[in-house]
């Protein structure tokens, strides 16, 4: 359950920007690398839960619920993330014209 804390310091990076940024300190690119391998593994992650709750390995359906809910909300959020990504691109292309 502590890795929806730990995505979400990783947004409020990305959101707040990087102002004291040291020559140790990740990229951008690292960043959105980072977080859409974190997407990935709670999407698997959901997957396998749901796999072991068919097959009877887990019978708390409410754990199931948890990691699909979870593995949801991350991909909404990377969703948003690229819209908001694809909009500024497209905006600073107009300034350019």
């Amino acid at each position: 359950m502590d890795k929806i804390t730990g995505l979400s310091q990783q947004y409020r990076d990305i959101i707040q920007g990087i102002d004291n940024k040291k020559p140790d300190d990740k990229s951008f690119k690292d960043v959105i690398n980072k977080f859409i391998s974190d997407v990935d593994k709670m999407q698997k992650i959901s997957d396998q839960a749901v796999k072991d709750y068919a097959t009877g390995e887990v019978s708390d359906i409410h754990q199931v619920m948890v990691a699909a809910e979870e593995a949801n909300l991350s991909f909404q959020l990377m969703m948003e993330v690229r819209n908001r990504l694809v909009e500024s691109y497209r905006e600073i292309m107009r300034m350019q014209a």
